[in-house]
């Protein structure tokens, strides 16, 4: 009777454990899902802002539709990865427009009337701003998606992550050059 009842007890605790590996993998994974979801509602943001910049600047800066293009090709990119939850598609396409937008504010140097340009200035103030909490909330993504990873990889979770399905999640990558320190020289060259 007793041996039945220090059984049940183990069995218990044993099966409690494994619910509580269970639903922590399950907070986490829904950490990196709200982390990713509020990267996504800044990214949509930005789309918006895009054209709306791209059609001021079009006004100004007639012999600049390469730079323009490339903002604009970029934008698609982004919107294309980010329907497809492809994480490191808009890893690079990020990249892209990163270099698309440095390029047209110093381009955008040339024009003195687009530079005093009071919506061209209210939608780079707002660019700008959107650009930093994005990199505020990768910040975060990374570090939800590191607390997955790591749970994942882990034993005991690895057999419970392994038995569910639970699978790792890709980082948002920064590339050398939006980690290196502006090159304003290069920025304003022709």
């Amino acid at each position: 009777m007793i041996a039945v009842t220090v059984t049940g007890v183990v069995l218990l605790l044993i099966v409690g454990y494994f619910v509580a590996l269970y639903n922590g993998l399950v907070r986490v994974r829904n950490q990196v899902k709200l982390a990713w979801s509020n990267i996504d509602v800044l990214l949509v943001q930005r789309h918006d802002e895009l054209p709306k910049l791209v059609e001021v600047c079009k006004r100004y800066m007639q012999h600049e539709q390469q730079t323009l293009e490339q903002v604009i090709a970029a934008r698609s990119a982004i919107d294309a990865a980010r329907a497809a939850n492809n994480v490191s598609g808009v890893s690079m396409a990020e990249d892209s427009l990163r270099a698309g937008l440095s390029k047209l504010y110093a381009v955008a140097e040339n024009y003195p009337n687009l530079k005093a340009n009071e919506m061209f200035a209210t939608l780079q103030s707002r660019i700008s701003a959107l650009e930093t909490a994005i990199a505020d909330r990768r910040e975060i993504y990374n570090d939800a998606v590191n607390s997955l990873n790591v749970r994942i990889e882990t034993f005991p979770d690895s057999m419970v992550a392994g038995l569910f399905g639970f699978v790792s999640a890709h980082p948002l990558k920064f590339a050398a050059a939006q980690t290196a320190d502006v090159d304003l020289a290069a920025a304003f060259a022709k």
